[in-house]
């Protein structure tokens, strides 16, 4: 059940965090750990000990009498020991804590501090009882280390599987409140509240804060509130306009959960008040910091831009020292009871609206083999929870019922142009809708006659796929593809389509892309009837690394996934300003999939949704909401689906072909040698030539 703390307990927490805090000191100074263990237990002392004068500064406000220079020294404080080459002699480094201290203790003892750092969360927040219950761990682990004997490894991780599992109420419920309870407001209170022309108010939020957030805070108070305002209204006049397409009652709703990057408040602010207009109050939660309700390395909530890309990876799996069935069991009863108590509020959800950034440098991720990893049960147990999990959200949230808007702006860190190029997203973000909506038809109208599509790369890439279609019964009132302007999805330009899986055959290869943050080199995925029997990439010198690492950052542990999407991308002046500012590796999914033929692997666009009926512009029902998979959900819901949706782009000049093939084995080419080809969509090709 949800834990809500009452006035008598709170000054008994309070007393056990002050006993806490004389015992962390008294670590600080003390012997009583042989080494290699002391070292460790000395350093995480003092900075629990730095958190502990943090959060006696955050209860005194003394935040708000610091200068600039003050603040950017306490921020670059607290992150310094994984900024940089600092990370190199961390330990939440996996590779030198196993050093230090061997690989067993390594392994829990780099867990450890890396779930203490959560507490410069705790203390911003001033959720002290998280802050103690921490503390109070941390002492329990030095008690037994200061006892060692032969059962000390086995006692250590008994406290860790003992904590996670005793407290993971705390963790998930306050998680799944801070989606659906308004009064949960730590961010919104700042973004709303805070003088937003004075960029102190960046170091409230406790994330790390860079160039990126001071830069983009300081250029956005340079534009007009006219301009910010129009930049608002696109972002949710895109939600809106999702529910509407969808023909969904945006009135039943009352929350909307807003996702952005530090740095975009004056946006966020008019969001929040246009979103306010509508009847929804905004609930804005951090990216989650707690192992429990991490997923791998991705930013699901606000966030900064991260102090190093490296140590999120390497943690990316650390429930793996304590997971397993009984922990999930629970997991899975924690959300559902918290869901359960809070079903109103749950019911009241319409849906995420997204604001993601693009421009940071490319990361592709070192294979620490000290990094905890899951073993092939966790894997399938890793995969089981988010089946459960979705499965209570669609009960609770009723995710049939809601909808989304995803927006994207870049960040300073994608270079000096990062003005002109911010200008020309403005532009690319709000594209005329009524003029694609007519070109996207035309193509449409083609993509309708076919059997199947064929997609055949150019020069390095050797795609060769053909994509089986849904068979229409009645062409004059049905349609296959979704003709997608600019709502949900911003900005403009897409048809897409779930396909039949039996049929559709072939390989998808990209020589370089960037996917969920990662980089892939000479990526590959083999397709028989719809579904990956074989993939493969160059990112590592050996086969079974570049296989894990697809294993585990697209497909999510599964076995194989289904080609859930495939879509034809019609922004040509999207894919130009990549070509003009040198940036197409930088481009966000949700941009790049617009400027090519995507697929995507995993479950459909219709996802939960499929038996919403919905239309065309041009009244039209879309039909092939459903593949074979999806469709086992009519007699085993868990089976339909792998919770997971990765766009995969092939750019416009990588293209040799893409044409539809009739059932008399004719064939009409829309895309040849990366230009468009058929009557109404010749205007796109204009983009090329400017």
């Amino acid at each position: 059940m949800t834990y809500i703390m009452f006035e008598d307990e709170k000054e008994g927490i309070r007393e056990r965090y002050d006993l806490a805090i004389e015992r962390i000191r008294s670590i600080e100074q003390e012997r009583t750990v042989r080494e290699p263990y002391l070292d460790y237990f000395q350093r995480t002392a003092s900075f629990l000990l730095q958190i502990i004068a943090l959060q006696n500064l955050i209860e005194a406000d003394g935040i708000a009498n610091m200068s600039l220079k003050e603040l950017e020294a306490l921020n670059n404080s607290l992150y310094e020991d994984i900024i940089g080459d600092h990370y190199d002699s961390s330990y939440a480094n996996p590779t030198y804590a196993c050093e230090r201290l061997g690989k067993k203790f390594g392994k829990l003892f780099g867990f450890l501090y890396t779930e203490l750092r959560s507490c410069i969360v705790y203390a911003f927040e001033a959720r002290l009882y998280e802050l103690t219950i921490f503390l109070e761990l941390f002492i329990e682990i030095y008690n037994r280390m200061e006892e060692e004997d032969e059962y000390a490894y086995k006692d250590v991780k008994r406290s860790i599987y003992n904590f996670m599992f005793d407290y993971c109420n705390v963790f998930i419920s306050y998680r799944t409140r801070e989606l659906i309870d308004p009064k949960l407001s730590f961010a919104k209170d700042i973004i709303m509240e805070a003088d937003l022309t004075d960029i102190r108010y960046l170091y409230k939020f406790g994330e790390y804060i860079t160039e990126n957030e001071r830069r983009i805070a300081e250029y956005l108070n340079t534009l007009s509130d006219e301009r910010i305002q129009s930049m608002a209204d696109t972002f949710t006049e895109g939600y809106r306009l999702g529910f509407e397409k969808n023909r969904l009652d945006l009135s039943k709703k009352s929350i909307v959960n807003i996702r952005y990057q530090i740095g975009f408040e004056r946006i966020v602010r008019a969001a929040i008040k246009n979103f306010e207009k509508l009847g929804l109050q905004a609930t804005i939660y951090r990216a989650a910091t707690n192992a429990l309700n991490k997923r791998q390395h991705l930013k699901i909530g606000y966030h900064s831009t991260s102090p190093n890309k490296q140590y999120d990876y390497d943690h990316r799996f650390d429930i793996g020292l304590f997971y397993d069935k009984a922990m999930v069991h629970n997991m899975v009863q924690c959300l559902r009871d918290v869901l359960q108590e809070n079903k109103d509020k749950a019911a009241q959800y319409a849906g995420p609206a997204v604001i993601e950034v693009f421009g940071e440098e490319l990361f592709a991720p070192k294979d620490r083999k000290d990094a905890v990893k899951l073993n092939k049960r966790q894997q399938k147990l890793y995969v089981d929870y988010i089946n459960q999990s979705n499965l209570l959200n669609q009960d609770y949230l009723k995710i049939d019922e809601t909808s989304f808007t995803i927006i994207s702006y870049p960040i300073p860190e994608i270079g000096d142009d990062f003005e002109a190029i911010f200008d020309e997203t403005v532009k690319v973000n709000t594209l005329d809708s009524e003029l694609y909506t007519q070109i996207q038809q035309s193509i449409i109208d083609v993509l309708d006659q076919g059997e199947y599509v064929r997609i055949q790369g150019a020069g390095a890439n050797h795609t060769d796929i053909k994509i089986k279609l849904y068979s229409l019964s009645d062409p004059e009132t049905e349609t296959i593809f979704e003709n997608c302007v600019a709502d949900v999805n911003i900005p403009v330009g897409e048809v897409f389509t779930s396909p039949v899986l039996k049929g559709t055959d072939g390989i998808l290869h990209v020589p370089r892309i960037y996917l969920n943050d990662l980089e892939y080199r000479e990526l590959e995925l083999n397709f028989e009837d719809g579904m990956i029997v074989d993939y493969s990439c160059s990112n590592f010198d050996s086969l079974d690394k570049n296989r894990a690492y697809i294993k585990e950052n697209l497909l999510y542990n599964h076995d194989t996934l289904p080609l859930g999407e495939f879509a034809i991308g019609t922004n040509t002046t999207a894919y130009m300003m990549g070509k003009k500012f040198d940036i197409a590796p930088k481009l966000p999914i949700l941009i790049a999939e617009k400027t090519g033929p995507h697929f995507a692997i995993g479950d459909t666009c219709y996802k939960m949704s499929e038996d919403v009926k919905v239309y065309n512009p041009d009244g039209k029902e879309i039909v092939a909401r459903d593949n074979e998979v999806s469709l086992i959900r009519k007699t085993d819901m868990e089976k339909a689906y792998y919770n997971c949706h990765t766009d995969i782009t092939l750019p416009y000049d990588e293209i040799k072909e893409i044409a539809v093939y009739k059932k008399d084995g004719s064939s009409i080419p829309i895309i040849q040698n990366g230009r468009f080809v058929i009557e109404g969509a010749l205007i796109l090709n204009e983009a090329f030539n400017q």
